[in-house]
């Protein structure tokens, strides 16, 4: 269902998507992107046939899903997920997750989707990665729909509101899921936390009480693990730097991340799909005042975030070092921990002046997670 009130939010119709990979295929960037994507093709070939696409579902068919599958081939050594046998292929929800990874948490989560016979998602794209028009077309064909960013508070609750009408339209109406962070921005600590301020935006635009609106939506919390954490040490020295000047992002820091996730060796990565948080969940929450009601609707998604986040040996290691302990010796080998400390030590010959804090960072990006499940 089209609603021309959503035009400088939505992701393209199928009629756009001509128009679209006739400038993808004519980018500059064409040859690396097909090199990346179709490593066995001529340049030429994959161009008449992106040229050739009319629809989301051929982009996302026969370029997404090969984007996903060289990405897996390349850097992941297991992928695997859970959960969906018990979600309806026939409804549509909103995916809430943690937010590891620029791009690859909601395109390896659109991957699992597909696999298992579910229909993909509209995914939330911030309008700070919208850097250039190629990153616009290609996401925009992937179902991706804009988050504005910034502003002043009048602004804010005017975008918020905005996005919580369209995340009721899409759902609703067009009946399409959505995936979305449980904050804005990556996790940096390994700390998954949802915001109060997601979840009011999620009823903002309700006629109905907030849990009414929330049960609407069919939420599904999500939790996206992985071995070796996106961007770690680009992580780690962002949080270093934060802690003695204000942190300002270069021109082009998104786009080193984006990369970075991508062609990162990323070990295992799992995805649980948790349980639908359904009327049953919310009615305990009617009225709260409205602090209360987002804060325990925000621990409501936290408890099986947190709960379904599948712990790896380098979580445990990280552990180990930061308490100086082996408490968690019988979940890792010695050749896994000495891996780890490779890495470790890469992190700490950074030019930093205090060594310490900056192991603590790093650690803390892998053994928050330990902490997390244990509380």
């Amino acid at each position: 269902m089209k609603n021309p009130k959503f035009d400088d939010l939505r992701p393209y119709y199928d009629e756009e998507i001509a128009g679209a990979m006739q400038r993808i295929a004519g980018s500059a960037y064409f040859p690396s992107l097909s090199a990346f994507v179709y490593p066995d093709r001529d340049p030429e070939a994959v161009k008449a046939q992106i040229r050739s696409y009319r629809t989301i579902d051929e982009f996302q068919l026969q370029v997404m899903k090969a984007v996903n599958e060289q990405i897996i081939a390349r850097s992941v050594r297991r992928f695997s997920y859970d959960g969906l046998d018990r979600l309806d292929p026939r409804k549509r929800y909103l995916f809430v997750s943690n937010h590891r990874d620029i791009m690859l948490d909601s395109s390896l989560l659109q991957y699992a989707l597909y696999r298992s016979g579910h229909r993909t998602t509209e995914i939330t794209f911030g309008s700070n990665l919208m850097s250039s028009p190629l990153v616009v077309d290609i996401g925009k064909s992937n179902k991706m729909f804009k988050v504005v960013r910034g502003g002043n508070l009048k602004e804010f609750y005017a975008h918020s509101f905005h996005l919580s009408e369209y995340i009721r339209h899409a759902i609703l109406e067009k009946q399409e899921s959505i995936w979305i962070a449980q904050r804005n921005g990556r996790t940096k600590n390994g700390i998954d936390a949802t915001d109060q301020g997601i979840i009011k935006m999620f009823y903002l635009s309700a006629a109905c009480r907030p849990e009414q609106a929330l049960a609407e939506l069919n939420i599904v919390p999500v939790s996206i693990s992985y071995q070796w954490e996106p961007c770690d040490k680009l992580k780690a020295l962002e949080l270093y730097r934060s802690r003695t000047e204000k942190y300002v992002k270069q021109p082009g820091e998104d786009l080193n991340s984006i990369l970075t996730g991508i062609m990162q060796e990323k070990g295992d990565v799992h995805i649980r799909f948790g349980s639908l948080l359904s009327e049953r969940e919310w009615s305990p929450l009617a009225g709260m005042p409205n602090n209360l009601f987002n804060k325990q609707a925000a621990l409501l998604l936290d408890e099986q975030i947190l709960r379904n986040y599948q712990l790896s040996c380098n979580n445990y290691i990280a552990h180990d070092l930061r308490s100086r302990s082996d408490r968690h010796a019988n979940r890792y080998t010695q050749a896994e921990k000495e891996q780890f400390l490779r890495r470790y030590e890469d992190v700490l010959a950074s030019e930093v002046a205090d060594k310490a804090v900056l192991s603590d960072i790093f650690l803390g990006i892998y053994a928050n997670p330990v902490d997390s499940q244990v509380q």
